[in-house]
């Protein structure tokens, strides 16, 4: 089972105040002493690199002919192909950094060699080929007669398949960021910004921002041939960029950030003028602005990722970005969108069997997570696995051993010469902390078929036989490195708020130092001594209206800073795992631009160990009380119940349900309820005590009902009446949620429902295959009536001993 979370404070060294006063001049509207904070944290102590940091039009990029003579050299070869009208073809990848980086040069080349006929891309399957150069479609270009082949987000490693392409008449040139070959391949030229020292501005490029390094040099050679504007390809290199969790220093910060502008003015157009019809489209599907680096990270970056995890082949994603067509834009981006409605479900379904085969793990003796199954798609693992790394802070390798044959994994892949025969596993690995996983991975290349990466991220394919024996290596290898050093699950969080810190002018404050990304993470806010209230979670549905597996809660958060809530939102979690009581948490502060409000994005949260709460036997202990219950259910008659209400209540009334509830969640709502009453009190006498005095249900046949709520529908409509929703529930007997599921069957029906203030207008247009068109609605209303009748019966027969339990239970933990 995952453990519990590290959390740490951030070491914080006060700035000095001239540099509090420098920081101020850029966030007038506050007192800048959070950013400064944060700002001198990590390492901006100089106004010169505080300005540069901040405004963006004070740096000065670096030249792409910085690259040196690789750069030059790629330049004479696309020159050399210009003269002679040779066929180029653009080798990607299939991640959201290669789909951008491929169309960067598909946009940025295009401006010099004809596209569709002189100029080309290809972009691997991921479920067929995996990363990087292959033979077979290497076969494929040469069969089309290209002659040059240039490659983004990958290719640096491929040496036998670079060797491969030159025997057929085909140059290489290898535009990459991932790990470089011991030796200088065959190419025509390589771009790669780990050759350049570490502190060079250019040294953390992924690979959109290499490709556009290699566009940028072609429009300085070649001044007057292209027709649009550089600048034009920004927005594809931000999304790549953020998308691809690169640190976001030197020029990639510079550029994300103008990238980021662009993005934002573009889809403030109106949607026929844009641009990239297909980027504002995505953007309108995630209910996304493409102002906040988060609009990306959480928004363009996993839709464009989805599409080859569940389908394999992304090719048309680089339609997507690119074309003009904005109706063609528009089929594209809800196919994309689906593709993450199904990646959502397929994740979640694997997160649980996962978590299943954790519980059989002894983690105190476990330093790396090796994991198999036959039915894990290969496409998520890498998402899984990243999760559970960040749970367990321990490096975590999930293998899916369905099938056999080639395969890669999900990162660059490299071949040992060893030449290996299925069946074959295949994988992802993430890692945590310090860790170094490719290194991890790579001594242990001799019982690997394929592997490549980087310290983070790696992909792996190996025999089925030798998983044991690489799960042994691995953990040794890693035990011996770590040595008496454990690992936890950590978050570290960066200032100490309360509530009342939060809101715009502390938002705008933090937006200083935005794009955020490894190396400038976004500001981690510690709240103590909290609670929440209002909370509730449902399923996240698809641009369709359709449901998928995945869980979002939202809730409001309070503390004794302020009387005003501030809301909030928990992605990935159920309501029920917000403690009741007083508790700690950790949260990112941000602006949703859907519902053009403020919230924190909670990270993690815990119990408050240091409140002193009165609990029923009157002695202090440093966990909320539990509320006094009385059970006053199926009483003959509700005047003995109030009586019996009223001998047992003290200075106060108690808090009485009357309506049986349908789940644990109703009764959850009303035990926090109550101890926010008796927070704001004290001593035994003054404790809140809720009485649940609901009667047995005398439930009518589901069939009736919804005889019953048609036959209220059609008088509505006749009588063109209007009605709330409670005056519905009270009539037909039934909770809001089943009820929602009925109007979903009124309107199948042919019946309309609209909402005016409060009231709902419900209006009938029948059609005579109406009703055969209904049944599968009707037949899901039926099913949640019998639901919620038999959790009825639950409720009026579960033991006071199991409500206590709970309400015990959800304050201790």
């Amino acid at each position: 089972m995952p453990e519990q979370q590290q959390w740490t404070i951030a070491a914080t060294e006060q700035p000095p105040e001239w540099f509090i006063e420098a920081v101020k001049q850029h966030t007038p509207a506050s007192s800048g002493i959070y950013a400064a904070q944060l700002l001198w944290q990590r390492g901006i102590k100089d106004d010169q690199q505080l300005t540069a940091f901040i405004n963006h039009k004070t740096y000065k990029p670096a030249s792409p002919f910085e690259f040196g003579q690789e750069m030059h050299l790629a330049i004479a070869r696309l020159q050399q192909a210009d003269n002679a009208r040779e066929k180029i073809a653009i080798w990607g990848d299939f991640d959201a950094d290669g789909i951008t980086a491929t169309s960067v040069l598909w946009d940025g080349l295009g401006q010099f060699f004809k596209q569709n006929t002189q100029l080309s891309y290809y972009i691997p399957n991921r479920l067929k080929e995996s990363h990087g150069l292959n033979n077979q479609g290497i076969d494929n270009l040469a069969k089309q007669g290209c002659k040059l082949i240039v490659t983004c987000d990958t290719g640096s490693t491929n040496i036998e398949e670079i060797i491969y392409a030159k025997q057929l008449g085909i140059d290489v040139i290898v535009t990459d960021h991932h790990t470089l070959p011991t030796e200088r391949p065959p190419v025509a030229a390589i771009i790669n910004p780990r050759y350049l020292p570490k502190e060079h501005q250019l040294f953390h490029l992924s690979g959109v921002a290499v490709a556009y390094k290699l566009v940028e040099a072609l429009y300085q050679s070649l001044p007057n041939v292209a027709k649009h504007p550089l600048e034009d390809l920004l927005d594809l290199v931000a999304v790549g960029l953020i998308a691809d969790l690169v640190q976001l220093s030197g020029d990639c910060r510079y550029l994300a950030q103008l990238g980021i502008q662009r993005l934002q003015a573009d889809f403030q157009q109106p949607a026929a003028a844009r641009r990239r019809p297909g980027v504002g489209r995505l953007l309108e599907l995630c209910q996304k602005s493409g102002d906040r680096p988060t609009d990306i990270s959480f928004g363009l970056g996993p839709r464009i990722n989805a599409v080859s995890r569940i389908q394999g082949d992304a090719s048309f994603c680089v339609e997507l970005l690119t074309s003009r067509d904005a109706k063609r834009c528009n089929e594209l981006a809800e196919v994309t969108e689906l593709a993450n409605a199904r990646r959502k479900s397929l994740q979640k379904d694997v997160q649980a069997q996962v978590a299943q085969k954790l519980t059989q793990l002894d983690l105190s003796t476990t330093s790396v997570i090796v994991l198999e199954d036959a039915q894990w798609p290969a496409g998520v693992l890498g998402l899984v696995a990243g999760q559970v790394a960040q749970e367990t802070g321990r490096p975590t390798i999930l293998l899916s051993t369905e099938g056999a044959g080639e395969a890669g994994g999900d990162e660059e892949g490299i071949s040992p010469s060893s030449s290996l025969s299925p069946p074959l596993a295949r994988g992802s690995a993430r890692s945590v902390n310090s860790v170094d996983l490719y290194q991890l991975v790579k001594d242990q290349a001799h019982l690997l078929h394929r592997f490549g990466g980087h310290p983070f991220a790696a992909g792996l394919s190996l025999l089925v036989e030798n998983i044991p024996l690489f799960t042994a290596a691995i953990n040794q290898q890693l035990r011996q490195s770590l040595g008496s050093t454990t690992l936890t699950p950590t978050v570290q969080a960066d200032l100490t708020l309360t509530v009342a810190n939060l809101g715009k002018e502390l938002f705008l404050e933090l937006k200083l130092l935005e794009p955020c990304g490894m190396g400038n993470p976004i500001p981690k806010l510690l709240i103590q001594n909290c609670w929440f209230e209002n909370s509730w979670h449902r399923n996240q549905q698809d641009w369709q209206g359709k449901k998928v597996q995945y869980i979002k809660t939202e809730f409001d958060i309070r503390d004794d800073s302020s009387k005003s809530v501030f809301p909030g939102i928990w992605w990935g979690h159920y309501k029920d795992e917000l403690p009741i009581g007083r508790c700690d948490c950790i949260a990112e502060l941000d602006y949703n631009s859907f519902k053009k409000r403020y919230e924190i994005r909670l990270i993690g949260v815990r119990p408050n160990v240091n409140s002193t709460l009165t609990t029923q036997n009157g002695l202090n202990n440093s966990y909320p009380l539990t509320p006094l219950i009385l059970d006053l259910r199926n009483q003959e008659h509700s005047a003995r119940a109030k009586q019996q209400l009223s001998a047992n209540s003290t200075q106060h009334s108690a808090l009485m349900i009357e309506d049986c509830p349908t789940n644990w969640d109703d009764l959850r709502a009303w035990l926090r309820r109550c101890l926010t009453i008796s927070r704001s009190t004290s001593g035994l006498d003054n404790q809140q005590q809720l009485a649940i005095a609901w009667s047995k249900p005398n439930p009518q046949p589901p069939n009736q009902i919804w005889l019953t709520l048609v036959g209220i529908a059609k008088y509505l409509s006749r009588t063109n009446q209007l009605v709330t929703r409670v005056q519905l529930l009270e009539k037909i007997g039934i909770s809001d949620q089943t009820l929602l599921v009925g109007i979903k069957a009124l309107k199948d029906l042919g019946f309309t429902v609209k909402r005016q203030d409060r009231y709902l207008q419900i209006t009938w247009h029948p059609s005579d295959n109406a009703e055969n068109f209904a049944d599968a609605a009707v037949a899901r209303f039926l099913a949640a009536v019998r639901e919620e009748q038999f959790q009825r019966q639950y409720f009026a027969q579960v033991p006071l001993s199991t409500i206590v339990a709970l309400a015990s239970y959800n304050n201790e933990t």
